[in-house]
């Protein structure tokens, strides 16, 4: 009986503690951040993956030559501590940290940037952003070339990267490229350690060890600790990192919790800082209680559906513009999404850099179903049923339900919904192995480039397989033309191409909705949604 009591006292104990001591309490005294991450990361490879799950760990654990600004607005020194660029525009020269310094302590190098972008720029490695890259002189060319024809890979010599010494980088254009600079806060351009990535593999090795705990080696304010999957990554502050004496928090702790109800759940419970998302049935509800840790800010993104144009029935544009305006993208907003969310009617984000976008695609049932039979389809032939792949995520499903309602309404068209878990989901994605996809753009940087550049033909992120020459060239224009007038008016002709062919189907446009802590400084509202951990610390008010 004595046992028992002593064991009834001890859980009594234990269940007290943990209630009266939150990981947000705790956090606070150690200056530990406990961040609602989403999904699990695809991995932490800069040059593979694609993602925001993995662009939160990657700002934390890795550094480019230039940084996001926390509060919006130019880019920042990273690696480089300072840059000149030639009067044409064409060669930049990037000057790095005296002291920049990997993780293990080896000093952050110019060749360590040339080895790195000629990694991505290998095309067996099967980079989705060597596109990020192609601006540079050659790298298109040395990306493209075809090895199967039986000819040598061409020399990196003729990629415009060059390391003058060990701390001066010389990048030639090809062009003048006026969002240069922010492109490289993009983690496909960061640097790898080489020594640690061929200590675990080839340069082109998709599934080298390099990247596991114990492994890992980044120049980053951070270095990764432990990764439990499905449960909790750990990043602990890097003493050998250039600026250490900015960094404010200890530890940043990541959860990939998928169930959006069971990360606002946490949220309450005192368990996370700050939440990936919000569930769209909670967002009225706490707008109208003026819940004091919700946030609804300005997000550079389009949330839309990617078509399959190698697919048989969706082939023909007068299909995927007969799915495209069939929805009523209002009500998507006002009934379902709920939280501040602006109907799409083109790719771009208005605004985007003093973009706006002339591009509409009504509500219009009557004119849907008229472009379904000009295609061929009526009560002798039906329409087949289509697929709509999700990653697993209550809202990604709330919204596909609400499509799937629309175009059986409108059209008649049956539709078959498939959820996958976030790797796989991306896997099925990049060998087209889809229909109708959900997907997001979230701007790399803030220049209009950074959506219609993803749809160029052989571009790593167009998974759609549209292919359009003139869209092509005229978003190639753009991106030789300085003048900015000059330079959108190319840009909204390639729009109206691509919404007059409709290879995706744009739904709206984000708002960052998430909860955030009262106890989290530096975490500044930005159209990017870029916030560098750096500048991040905890305090009570």
């Amino acid at each position: 009986m004595n046992k028992i009591l002593l064991s009834f006292l001890s859980l009594v104990l234990i269940i007290s503690c943990s209630k009266s001591v939150s990981p947000v309490d705790t956090g606070l005294e150690n200056q530990t951040f406990h961040f609602g991450n989403g999904s699990e990361p695809q991995g932490i490879d800069p040059h593979i993956v694609t993602g925001v799950p993995e662009h939160h760990l990657l700002i934390a654990l890795c550094e480019g030559l230039t940084t996001s600004n926390p509060r919006g607005g130019e880019s920042l020194a990273g690696a480089a501590e300072s840059w000149d660029i030639s009067e044409d525009g064409r060669i930049y020269t990037f000057n790095l940290q005296k002291n920049g310094k990997w993780s293990n302590g080896d000093s952050v190098t110019a060749q360590d940037f040339v080895w790195s972008w000629m990694r991505v720029l290998t095309p067996s490695l099967g980079s989705q952003y060597p596109d990020m890259l192609y601006y540079v002189e050659g790298a298109q060319e040395y990306h493209s070339h075809d090895s199967s024809q039986g000819e040598a890979q061409p020399s990196f010599d003729t990629v415009g990267v060059k390391a003058l010494d060990d701390h001066t980088l010389e990048v030639t254009l090809n062009n003048p490229t006026p969002f240069f600079l922010g492109l490289l806060s993009h983690y496909s351009t960061w640097p790898v350690h080489k020594e640690t990535v061929l200590k675990h593999g080839s340069i082109d090795d998709r599934n080298g060890q390099w990247t596991r705990p114990g492994n890992f080696v980044c120049n980053g304010a951070f270095q990764l600790k432990s990764w439990e999957l499905n449960s909790r990554i750990i990043v602990e502050k890097n003493p050998m990192y250039w600026d250490a004496n900015t960094v404010g928090l200890n530890e940043i702790h990541y959860y990939p919790v998928q169930n959006v109800m069971t990360e606002d759940r946490m949220f309450r419970a005192g368990q996370l800082h700050v939440t990936s998302t919000l569930p769209s049935q909670k967002c009225p509800v706490y707008i109208e209680e003026k819940n004091p840790d919700l946030r609804i800010d300005p997000y550079m993104g389009t949330y839309f559906y990617r078509l399959n144009t190698k697919h048989p029935v969706l082939q023909d544009p007068k299909v995927r513009r007969a799915l495209a305006f069939s929805i009523d993208r209002k009500q998507l907003v006002d009934k379902v999404t709920k939280c501040g969310q602006i109907p799409a009617y083109s790719f771009t984000p208005p605004g985007s850099n003093g973009y706006e976008p002339d591009t509409s695609i009504t509500f219009d049932p009557e004119y849907a179903k008229s472009l379904l039979k000009e295609a061929g389809y009526d009560e002798n032939n039906p329409f087949p049923e289509l697929e709509i792949l999700f990653n697993t995520n209550e809202d990604h499903r709330k919204i596909a339900l609400a499509i799937q309602q629309m175009w059986q309404q409108n059209l008649g068209v049956q539709i078959k919904l498939v959820n996958q878990d976030w790797k796989v989901y991306l896997n099925r994605e990049m060998i087209g192995d889809f229909e109708v996809s959900r997907a997001g753009w979230i701007g790399d940087y803030e220049d209009p480039n950074t959506f219609l550049d993803t749809l160029r033909p052989n571009r790593g992120n167009n998974k759609t397989g549209w292919a359009n020459a003139e869209y092509d060239s005229l978003v190639e224009k753009a991106n030789e033309t300085q003048d900015q007038a000059k330079r959108y008016d190319l840009l909204n002709t390639a729009e109206k191409i691509l919404i007059d062919e409709m290879p995706i189907i744009p739904l709206y446009t984000y708002v960052r909705s998430y909860q955030l802590s009262p106890d989290v400084k530096g975490y500044y509202p930005n159209y990017l949604d870029h916030h560098h951990p750096k500048y991040i610390y905890l305090e009570r008010d």
